[in-house]
């Protein structure tokens, strides 16, 4: 409420203080805090979600809630929760500074924003975010492959023996490493305009929301689900099963440096403030 009160009186440096810290704090805790790996299976597994529940693939289920039941379904409320602190807070922020509630602009903008500076530190997050992946995916490819590569045999049999296990692994682990292709289209071409064999799109520029949404969404959900391995410690089946998972919290955060470099870089003039 005292966010989103407007008129002449403005709050004390003391209230904005406060309000920062409880905004920023609330988004915190809902979108990271109380997550863990739920998000990334619900992103990685969505469009397979309603095969799974209504055709019984890979296994036995009695509808969508046996998928979504109520765990998952807090924690997406919750993260919707997060996402919508997090937008009030950096609209009341900006406001009160004086900048565009919108693009941020507004008074003298710092030299890390620059287009020039934004592409060269954009550059080094999309190459930590892409080496941050290859462990995960290479632990998993071996898997499959039979390889019992950080765990031990005895793990390894029991995966084998678990109908879709590594099948699953293999699954994810082709994602992470599209997902890399595609993180790398943040500092190439064909990720500002659309690439000749695109039906449809050739030539014409690539629209921010096209690649800012899925990257933010993805680094966001990556941050919890590595900070659960984390807490997780040590796995008695080996280093395999929790260290690799462990980066994605480096992968969340250099993703979303990532897609923040890209948007400065792209951003133009304000629709709404007219700034540049």
């Amino acid at each position: 409420m005292l966010m989103a009160r407007r008129g002449q009186r403005q709050h004390t440096r003391g209230v904005r203080s406060a309000l920062l810290a409880l905004g920023w704090a609330q988004a915190l805790a809902l979108t990271v805090v109380l997550q863990d790996y739920t998000l990334i299976a619900v992103v990685a597994f969505s469009p397979l979600l309603v095969v799974f529940a209504f055709t019984g693939v890979p296994g036995p289920q009695d509808g969508i809630g046996d998928i979504l039941y109520w765990h998952r379904d807090n924690l997406l409320i919750l993260f919707v929760g997060g996402v919508l602190w997090t937008l009030a807070t950096v609209a009341y922020q900006r406001r009160t500074r004086g900048q565009c509630t919108h693009c941020g602009r507004g008074g003298r903008a710092a030299a890390w924003t620059a287009p020039e500076s934004a592409a060269r530190w954009g550059r080094a997050a999309v190459l930590v975010a892409v080496l941050s992946s290859i462990p995960y995916d290479v632990t998993r490819v071996a898997w499959f492959l039979g390889y019992p590569l950080g765990i031990t045999d005895a793990f390894l049999k029991d995966m084998q023996d678990t109908p879709g296990m590594l099948g699953i692994g293999l699954g994810l682990a082709v994602l992470s490493t599209a997902g890399g292709v595609l993180t790398h289209g943040l500092v190439a071409r064909w990720g500002e305009v659309w690439p000749r064999w695109v039906p449809f799109k050739a030539g014409r520029p690539v629209a921010l929301a096209t690649a800012i949404v899925p990257a933010l969404l993805v680094a966001v959900v990556l941050v919890p689900g590595g900070l659960q391995m984390i807490r997780s410690g040590n796995h008695p089946f080996g280093w395999g099963t929790n260290y690799p998972a462990m980066l994605w919290v480096v992968w969340g955060a250099a993703l979303g440096a990532a897609t923040l470099a890209y948007y400065l870089r792209r951003r133009g003039t304000c629709g709404h403030c007219a700034r540049t």
